[in-house]
Formats: C-alpha cells, structure tokens, sequence
C-alpha cells in the first residue's frame, strides 16, 4: 500500500469512482487548487472502505453508481465506521432509479455534486464539511 504523507496542514482525501478519467481530473483539480490534500484514489468501494478502516481519512467523495458497491451501501458501511467523517456523494444521472440519493439523504448526507461540476463549488462543498468536523 502507498505511503500516506500526514503533516499538520494535510488532509487526507478518499475518492472512490469506478471511471478512471474521473479520479485522474479530480486528483488533478483538487490539487491544484490546494496541494494541502493528500489524494487516494479507488476504483470501488470495497478497497476504499478497506483503506478507510485502516488509515486517517478526513473526507470522502463517492461516485453513486459503481459496480461492486454502490455509494449508499459505501455511505452506510462508512457512516458505521466513522459517523463524524465528511461524505459527499457525486453523480452523473440526473434520475435515480435506485433511489441512492433520496435514502442517503435520509440517512445524513449533505451534499451531492453532479458531473460535469464545477471545480470551485465542489470546493467550497469540501471546506465547508471539513470545517464542521473534526475527524
């Protein structure tokens, strides 16, 4: 597994999304934007709840729709783990069959982003939660 640099002003970020191209535009946004987040990318939940279990992690940011795991049952098994951590939830479907959102939402989530996003508002959505908590 790779090391994980924690210094004071890092943060470690969780992002879980089954398309490649998405975690490769977001690892690169977010850390131009603030080079603080220390990024770990995961192409399921399983291996992201894995590493969560194990490892710091001050936020996560889910796909919705994923194969193996999808976001709410990632949400839920996370929110059992660690109930204070920042989630918040990325989609590219405006319709959710599944009802994913809804029974999220439900169940405490704040925030869904949809794709294509603007990389400032997620932003603004990532330091208003990690202002709220201390994880």
């Amino acid at each position: 597994m790779e090391e994980i640099k924690d210094t004071e002003q890092s943060k470690i970020m969780v992002v879980v999304d089954d398309e490649n191209d998405i975690l490769e535009l977001l690892q690169s946004e977010i850390t131009d934007y603030d080079e603080t987040f220390n990024i770990k990318t995961f192409h399921d939940g399983l291996s992201a709840l894995q590493f969560i279990k194990q490892n710091k992690c001050d936020i996560l940011i889910t796909d919705i729709a994923m194969p193996d795991m999808d976001g709410y049952e990632l949400y839920s098994r996370v929110k059992e783990l660690r109930p204070a951590l920042p989630i918040i939830m990325m989609t590219g479907f405006g319709y959710d069959p599944n009802h994913i959102v809804v029974n999220a939402k439900k169940a405490g989530l704040k925030d869904v982003i949809f794709k294509p996003f603007d990389i400032n508002r997620l932003m603004t959505m990532i330091y208003q939660r990690l202002s709220e908590v201390q994880v």
